[in-house]
């Protein structure tokens, strides 16, 4: 039952909000879903780690080590974005409305909208990592692109629009082709399964079948859900989207975006990956991924150099570290897996602090610029701009932050695997885009004061940023042994298949 609570938790929120006539209510019912979720979410993966995986409705739907970690990891991120969104969107009523009440229709429809898809959003995010078919699974994930969509025209400016056509475009042709690869690996299957029945698209029936299903058909079909699934974690060179939606989305619905989304996407890439190795060994696909990972950080570094936008430095940061998860993943054995999910882990707790700093940044000077803005927030934004400064170092993997053992783990993989080569250029590439992300933020954290007046503090947006801030410098030191146990285990998953 608790995999089904878990679905309907966000599902249930949503059908109330489309009912809901004040804002108030809206945002009760949207920190409510979140908060419940959080606990379905803890609770499933204590059921995971007490009795293994855990299935449902006849095996419909599944949950493992792997499952649990991405749906607590989804939930978490939010649960941080929904007391922000509450702040962000009173501001940005205040700002684009100028008397916000709830007799403004324009405003209240706006704040509908939000609070209607994000938690269907959520629930196909959930859905991805607790189906069992990896039909259904495909089926969630393009149900998080059309949620997400609509989320991207939320301003309705020209260059929303934009940005949500192409985010559309080029999503639907990257899930495309995952269906593709989905269609082939049920045929590379039926074969040795036979029969008709939709549980022959089953991961767990799939995993102990996969060295027997066709190799010729399998190797097509590990490359179309690289791209498809690709396309969605913004790898390089189908990451062209990622800018664009990232700047013009609301800053949680990028928060989580640029964290859930990527993680759901990695999932089901990583799900894929696991049926390839049994079928072909490790050679094939790991090459692949490396070489898209390494293209992923390597694409990112003149971007973040140049870079002119805030959310958009941030968009190249999460194209980055994307890239560092597959490179992980693509390195191989029990060692790799951890290091790549650890990294999942620590960037899912990092990303959402940066955008939530950009956002109070961007409401307060009216621009994401990293050039025209505003010099010297320190001084107008004394909690923000100093967590902003703190959230590029740790996401850029400076020590001792949670993310340099992740980064470091990720790179003693590729060692250990004998990819020297790539380790080395990976070593390069990061070093290279931790030298231009502190450029771009000392120059807009630091410096003499603008002038500027210093911002009231709102506590709906700054508890979040206090809140993320300590848990990114207390994970520098220390992870729960459930969280680890949890971690460990869904390496396990992805390394040794059972």
């Amino acid at each position: 039952m608790t995999i089904i609570i878990l679905l309907l938790i966000p599902l249930v929120a949503c059908g109330l909000t489309t009912v809901m006539r004040t804002r108030q209510w809206m945002e009760i019912v949207h920190l409510a879903s979140a908060g419940a979720s959080l606990v379905a979410a803890l609770l499933l993966a204590a059921e995971v780690l007490r009795q293994g995986p855990v299935s449902s409705i006849n095996g419909f739907l599944y949950a493992d080590h792997l499952s649990a970690l991405v749906a607590l990891l989804t939930a978490f991120v939010y649960l941080a974005c929904a007391p922000y969104a509450v702040g962000y969107l009173r501001r940005d009523q205040a700002l684009l409305f100028l008397a916000p009440s709830d007799d403004d229709l324009a405003a209240l429809s706006k704040q509908r909208m939000y609070y209607t898809l994000t938690p269907l959003f959520v629930f196909c995010m959930f859905l991805v990592v607790v189906s069992n078919n990896l039909g259904v699974m495909w089926i969630a994930i393009e149900g998080t692109t059309l949620a997400s969509i609509f989320l991207v025209t939320f301003y309705g400016r020209p260059t929303s629009l934009e940005a949500a056509w192409k985010y559309a475009m080029i999503g639907g042709v990257g899930l495309s082709m995952a269906l593709f690869g989905t269609v082939l690996t049920y045929y590379s299957a039926h074969l040795v399964l036979g029969g008709d029945s939709l549980s022959a698209l089953n991961w767990s029936v799939l995993v102990q079948q996969a060295p027997h299903f066709d190799k010729a058909v399998m190797r097509l079909a590990f490359i179309l859900i690289l791209l498809g699934y690709g396309t969605k974690a913004g790898l390089a060179p189908m990451h062209t989207w990622k800018p664009d939606a990232y700047c013009e989305a609301p800053v949680p619905v990028a928060a989580l975006m640029a964290t859930a989304v990527l993680n759901c996407a990695i999932y089901g890439l990583a799900r894929f990956y696991v049926l390839t190795i049994r079928c072909l060994g490790t050679a094939f696909a790991s090459n692949l991924l490396m070489l898209f990972g390494l293209l992923s950080v390597a694409v990112a570094v003149p971007f973040i150099l140049v870079q002119r936008s805030s959310r958009r430095l941030l968009a190249y940061s999460s194209i980055d570290n994307g890239g560092i998860m597959v490179l992980g993943l693509g390195f191989g054995g029990a060692f790799g897996a951890l290091a790549m999910l650890l990294h999942m882990t620590y960037h899912s707790v990092t990303k959402p602090l940066l955008f939530f700093t950009v956002g109070n940044i961007q409401q307060h000077t009216g621009s994401d610029s990293l050039r025209k803005g505003a010099r010297g927030l320190i001084h107008v934004l004394p909690i923000s701009a100093p967590m902003f400064l703190l959230g590029a170092l740790a996401v850029t993997g400076t020590p001792p932050f949670s993310m340099f053992q992740s980064e470091f783990m990720v790179l003693r993989a590729g060692f250990m695997g004998q990819h020297v080569g790539v380790s080395v250029l990976l070593i390069i590439c990061v070093v290279t885009i931790f030298c231009g992300f502190f450029h771009h933020v000392a120059q807009l954290v630091l410096g003499p004061p603008s002038g500027a007046e210093r911002e009231p503090i709102d506590r709906w947006k700054t508890y979040p940023v206090i809140g993320l801030a300590l848990l990114v410098i207390v994970m520098g030191f220390l992870m729960p042994a459930s969280l680890y146990q949890l971690v460990d285990g869904a390496a396990r998953v992805l390394a040794v298949p059972q």
